[in-house]
């Protein structure tokens, strides 16, 4: 009985975080209910009548606005796992390492670097170089 009960101690101890961040991100939240309206919209649209397997199955392959629910429902959803799991987006990142990346390249390409950096050198101290 302690076997199992430390075992269930120890489940709710690695769920915790989780169900800390749903309660109270409230992003998180929204694209969960927004990927639960899909849903429930695209489930009436494929089941109006006919719900044989080889009907739904047809429609989700032919239909593009079923399809396009579908992806749409999937994103929300993998929008909310990387909420929960606490991944953060790089964009931000990956975008100051490609511009920092272009500006070293113009900085010490041998064909334009030194004019480059003479311009800036005169642009932050406010000298005119020697001509």
């Amino acid at each position: 009985m302690t076997k199992t009960k430390n075992k269930l101690s120890d489940t709710a101890d690695n769920i915790r975080p989780y169900v800390e961040r749903a309660m109270s991100d409230e992003r998180l939240r929204s694209d969960v209910m927004h990927a639960f309206k899909t849903a429930k919209q695209l489930y009436k649209e494929l089941t109006h009548g006919d719900t044989a397997p080889v009907t739904l199955a047809a429609r989700v392959a032919t239909d593009e606005d079923v399809r396009e629910k579908l992806r749409e429902a999937i994103e929300d959803l993998r929008k909310a796992n990387d909420r929960l799991q606490g991944k953060k987006e790089h964009s931000g990142r990956n975008t100051t390492i490609l511009i920092a990346g272009i500006a070293l390249a113009i900085l010490f390409n041998p064909l334009t670097g030194a004019e480059t950096r003479r311009f800036i050198r005169e642009l932050v101290t406010g000298e005119q170089g020697g001509d």
